[in-house]
């Protein structure tokens, strides 16, 4: 602001491993939407390193970082982020287009990702002509179709009812049971609660890394 800085997050050190089901928690002005830009590559830190697999983000030129946030980030939106005019199956092949697929190949991805979500049958349907956990399920797939390193949700299931949130959430599960990496913003305790490690924040520092253990059942 002006000549003052404004510190945000304060020597955060966190590593999230291949494979880790995460959910950032913390009230507002407390780090996680600075944290989770940073993470996405949205943002770049000031001070410090950001190594996504392997490689130092933390300095990369613009152009670097937009190749690095569509093919290794996958996003899901509270907002869903769907463009009105476009089909299901032509949101979800959008980071293709940039990819540099062609465009058969684009569509046959797009509809594989489309039925993992369990949608193919919505895929000529815009929008507009969806329910809003439809929507997030095409925002989803859309997420996915790069084979990305991380999915980063914020907020995915805010505009949902709680039906539908776990729904969605279930899908989440799915999507990291099945090997990807998924990083969750949530002020919900419930939604939480799917993800097998909570880290939480307050005033940019990292309060608690919580990680669940595994429970065990005896006969």
């Amino acid at each position: 602001m002006g000549g003052q800085e404004l510190p945000v997050l304060k020597g955060i050190s966190l590593d999230i491993f291949k494979n880790e089901y995460v959910a950032l928690m913390g009230p507002s002005g407390s780090g996680k939407s600075t944290l989770m830009n940073i993470i996405g590559c949205l943002d770049s830190p000031t001070g410090g390193k950001y190594i996504l697999n392997g490689h130092d983000v933390s300095r990369m030129a613009d152009d670097d970082l937009a190749t690095v946030r569509n093919k290794e980030i996958g996003f899901v939106f509270q907002q869903f982020n769907l463009l009105p005019r476009l089909t299901a199956a032509e949101n979800v092949a959008l980071p293709l287009i940039y990819a540099g697929f062609s465009k058969k190949l684009r569509m046959e991805k797009a509809m594989a990702m489309l039925a993992k979500v369990n949608l193919a049958d919505r895929s000529h349907h815009k929008p507009n002509e969806m329910s809003g956990g439809q929507a997030q399920r095409v925002a989803i797939a859309r997420a996915l179709v790069n084979d990305p390193a991380i999915i980063l949700a914020d907020e995915p299931t805010g505009n949902l009812d709680t039906k539908t949130s776990i729904e969605i959430m279930e899908i989440f599960t799915a999507i990291q049971e099945a090997g990807n990496t998924v990083v969750l913003v949530t002020h919900e305790e419930d939604i939480a609660g799917f993800a097998k490690r909570v880290v939480r924040l307050r005033d940019g520092l990292i309060e608690s890394d919580t990680t669940k253990q595994k429970s065990i059942l005896q006969a």
